[in-house]
């Protein structure tokens, strides 16, 4: 394909470049063989969807009713007992058997998620790496994360306690659009190793992606119905998900998380919720400032700006400003910007109308009141119905929309500060706290300020994929950015109930008839003296 650089001016038409039609793999019998796995009646409706890259039909997929939903949940039920009772070796079989999978048939995948997000190949291919870390780590983790552990007892010697974990039953995913494969199966992996059923409700326009998981999951073993997936407007099943889930996983808009979350805690259910995001970068006088700048490319314009962790504030020290911004400019203008089904592109296009409306709204309005753009600032109709230009943008004030509500595109606002105290205070002044970064030749520094900001997470010297990457760790937002995690212990804990069970040696732990409770009393006192002073837990 021809490359674009943003250097070129845009040349709008109608007829744009149609040379990113449909990849050969994606033939009507895989679509159909895909659509076929959803949890819905044979007659059902169907809903059609579109590829970003050129708005032709992509799929005609079959929408679930809130009884379809329901009939879901009760054969995930009936499948979740048996599946409870396997062990932990044969679910690391199939779970490592999906690793290997997903890396040999990954072209598959990679033109699924193209087509369905209109992301690059290179961000697609970040997911299938996220998913396979993701898998291996659980399969290889969930036993001793899981295994029985001992407890101290009341009274030592007397008392033995140990601690559970049984599944919680069925989980519902809701999964968006923008990470199509990692969103869909990260948190299906935790919750599964954990000898949950899963009952998914993928985005619509990426759903094929979630259903070749599913595929391949069962290539790999799994037993049918334990993980199953269902598809229709959150308006219509949303409704009948939380109804009948033991729990939620949510990844989505804050709003929605709200929602969610309400809900939940009148059925007395648990609920993680990934939401949304006002990520900031912070570059410090002393870093690396051809680093960094690579850096700002790689942490605001991935997936077009379509991640919940890619950055769209940043902080740059003023004894720098002068030197980063134009570097930065350049790099961003260089950027290779179209639609390929290959690693040729820096940047794809956005995934869906909506999108485009609030990244122009935000930009205009920005621009309107006195922002200045340094890079960017348009749609690219020639390169095809939904590219927008990687954008930076300069003087921009608080009465301005995007200066704090979240784009969720490729769009950075960048300003100066003057000292370390200021910029952890321009960073925490968000109502969000998922992701942040920050950039220095001082480890000491850096982790310093790192941990003075908001934010589930923070990566020194990296934009995102340092925190993301290291699945031994927890990874979710604070504030608005919402609650529970991902990853690590938490990742797989949440998905089951802690019971503990006390065994009780000799005698019981009320006195004997021989002694009166006062003296118990005393005595019990003294005892828990005697432990203070003992150094005792």
């Amino acid at each position: 394909m021809t490359t674009h650089e943003l250097a070129t001016p845009a040349t709008p038409r109608a007829a744009f470049d149609r040379s990113a039609d449909l990849p050969p793999s994606l033939t009507p019998d895989v679509v159909n063989r895909l659509a076929g796995l959803v949890s819905a009646k044979p007659d059902a409706p169907r809903v059609t969807t579109r590829a970003p890259y050129t708005l032709e039909t992509l799929a005609a997929l079959p929408v679930s009713t809130p009884d379809d939903v329901a009939d879901a949940f009760v054969t995930a039920h009936q499948a979740q007992r048996e599946w409870a009772k396997t062990s932990f070796k044969a679910r690391r079989r199939i779970m490592l058997r999906f690793h290997d999978l997903v890396l040999k048939r990954q072209d598959e995948v990679l033109d699924l998620m193209q087509a369905e997000s209109g992301k690059t190949r290179r961000d697609a291919f970040m997911e299938v790496t996220d998913i396979a870390v993701t898998s291996r780590y659980y399969a290889r983790t969930a036993h001793s994360l899981l295994a029985p552990k001992r407890r101290r007892g009341v009274i030592p010697g007397m008392t033995s306690t140990t601690e559970l974990r049984h599944p919680k039953g069925v989980v519902a995913v809701i999964s968006p659009w923008n990470y199509p494969l990692s969103m869909a199966a990260s948190d299906t992996i935790a919750a599964l190793m954990a000898g949950n059923a899963v009952v998914q409700k993928p985005d619509t326009q990426t759903a094929l992606t979630a259903l070749w998981a599913l595929a391949l999951m069962r290539e790999a073993g799994l037993p049918d119905h334990v993980w199953q997936i269902v598809i229709g407007r959150g308006s219509s099943i949303g409704t009948s998900l939380m109804n009948n889930a033991n729990y939620m996983m949510f990844t989505g808009s804050t709003a929605s998380g709200r929602q969610i979350a309400s809900a939940a805690g009148e059925r007395l259910i648990g609920a993680s919720l990934e939401l949304g995001g006002k990520n900031a970068m912070v570059v410090l006088d002393d870093a690396d400032i051809d680093r960094a700048v690579e850096g700002a490319i790689a942490a605001s314009f991935p997936s077009a700006g379509q991640l919940c962790v890619s950055i769209e504030r940043m902080y740059v020290h003023e004894d720098i400003y002068d030197d980063f911004v134009p570097r930065f400019v350049e790099r961003t203008r260089r950027m290779r910007l179209g639609a390929s089904y290959d690693f040729d592109k820096d940047m794809g296009s956005l995934t869906n109308s909506s999108q485009l409306d609030t990244v122009l709204a935000h930009v205009d309005d920005a621009v309107s009141k006195g922002a200045t753009v340094l890079a960017g600032g348009r749609p690219r109709p020639d390169l095809g119905p939904l590219f927008y230009e990687p954008t930076i943008l300069e003087d921009v004030t608080p009465d301005m929309t995007l200066y704090r509500s979240e784009t969720f595109g490729p769009v950075v606002s960048i300003y100066p500060f003057s000292s370390d105290e200021t910029a952890v205070r321009l960073a925490n002044d968000t109502v969000y706290g998922l992701n942040a970064s920050v950039w220095t030749r001082n480890s000491a520094r850096g982790q310093k300020i790192a941990a003075q900001i908001h934010a589930g997470t923070v990566n020194v010297n990296e934009a995102f994929v340092a925190a993301w990457g290291s699945v031994d760790s927890p990874m979710g937002g604070m504030g608005d950015s919402g609650v529970g995690r991902r990853h690590g212990a938490e990742g797989i804990l949440k998905y089951t109930e802690a019971q503990t069970v006390a065994y009780q040696r000799l005698h019981n732990l009320n006195p004997p008839p021989s002694i009166s409770w006062r003296l118990f009393a005393k005595a019990t006192t003294q005892a828990l003296k005697v432990a203070k002073i003992t150094g005792m837990r």
